[in-house]
C-alpha cells in the first residue's frame, strides 16, 4: 500500500490538527521534565505565552497537568498512559488513514473482534458501513457501531475502565475465550521489532493477548508515535502479527525489522 502525504492555530482542520499536536507535545514535555515554565514550553512550540497558559488550562481541565504561577508540573508518571480525551484529538488524520486501510484488508462476513484505544475508535466508525460481525473491546467503539444497519454487534462481559472505557477483567477474558474470530484488530500503545507489542494497562494487555489467541489473523494498528515506546506490560512478539498497518511517519527501521520477522507492514 503506498505512502500518501499528509500548525498553524485556527478554528479550520489543519489549525485544530496544529493544536492538538501542540498539546501532546506540551503534556510529554511536562512529563519527562517534571515541571517547565510557560516561558520555555512557548520556546519549545514556537507559539506565544498566551496560546501556552490556554494550553495549560485545557491540559488541567484533563488531568493532565498541574498549574502554578509561571509554569505547570505534571500529574502524569512517566509510564502512565495520557487520558483518552487528549489522545483522541492527536494524530486524528493518521489514524483515519489507518482506519481506512484496516476496513479495505476486511472481507464482508467476517466476524471481527475489535480492540480499545483511539485508533481503534476509528476502525469502528470506518466500518459502520460494513456487513461484518465484530465485537468491539471498549464501550466507545460499541457506541460507535450501534445502530449500524449492517453490523451484528456482539457484545463481551467485563469492567469498563474510567475515561478509556476498555473492557477489562475475567468476563472480558471469558467472552474472548468462547468465540473464534477471523480477524482480530489490536490496538498498542507501543510496538518495536525488539520488544514486540506493549501496553501500559496489566489488565488491558490480558485482554489483548486473549484476542490475539481467538483470531485467525491479528492486524495490529500503530501511528508512528507508537514505535518510539515500550510500555510496561508485553502482549505479544511480532512473530503473533500477521499485519501491521501504520503512517508514512513511522521509522523505517522499526518497519523494515517488523518485516524481516515475518509482518506484512501496511504504510498509509
Amino acid at each position: 500500500m503506498a505512502s500518501t502525504a499528509g500548525g498553524t492555530e485556527g478554528t479550520g482542520g489543519a489549525g485544530h490538527a496544529g493544536a492538538a499536536d501542540r498539546l501532546r507535545r506540551i503534556a510529554e514535555a511536562v512529563r519527562e521534565a517534571g515541571r517547565m515554565s510557560v516561558a520555555d514550553l512557548a520556546e519549545l512550540t514556537e507559539t506565544s505565552e498566551m496560546t501556552i497558559r490556554r494550553d495549560l488550562e485545557a491540559l488541567a481541565e484533563q488531568g493532565v497537568i498541574e498549574r502554578y504561577r509561571g509554569g505547570a508540573r505534571s500529574l502524569l508518571l512517566r509510564g502512565e498512559e495520557p487520558p483518552f480525551a487528549l489522545r483522541a484529538r492527536d494524530g486524528t488524520d493518521a489514524k483515519r488513514r489507518i482506519a481506512a486501510a484496516v476496513a479495505r484488508m476486511l472481507t464482508d462476513g467476517e466476524s471481527v473482534v475489535l480492540d480499545s484505544g483511539t485508533t481503534c475508535l476509528e476502525v469502528a466508525r470506518a466500518l459502520e458501513h460494513r456487513r461484518l460481525t465484530v465485537m468491539p473491546l471498549s464501550l466507545h467503539a460499541a457506541n460507535a457501531l450501534t445502530g449500524a444497519a449492517h453490523v451484528k454487534l456482539l457484545l463481551p462481559g467485563g469492567e469498563p475502565r474510567p475515561g478509556e472505557l476498555a473492557l477489562t477483567g475475567p468476563l472480558t477474558e471469558a467472552s474472548l475465550a468462547s468465540l473464534r474470530f477471523d480477524t482480530a484488530v489490536i490496538g498498542c500503545c507501543g510496538l518495536t521489532a525488539a520488544d514486540g507489542l506493549t501496553a501500559y494497562d496489566l489488565a488491558d494487555a490480558a485482554v489483548k493477548r486473549a484476542a490475539i489467541s481467538a483470531a485467525r489473523r491479528v492486524i495490529a494498528v500503530a501511528d508512528a508515535a507508537k514505535f518510539s515506546r515500550t510500555a510496561l506490560a508485553f502482549v505479544a512478539a511480532p512473530t503473533a502479527l500477521d499485519a501491521v498497518v501504520t503512517d508514512g511517519a513511522a521509522p523505517a527501521e522499526e518497519t523494515e525489522a517488523l518485516g524481516a520477522a515475518g509482518v506484512t507492514v501496511h504504510t498509509v
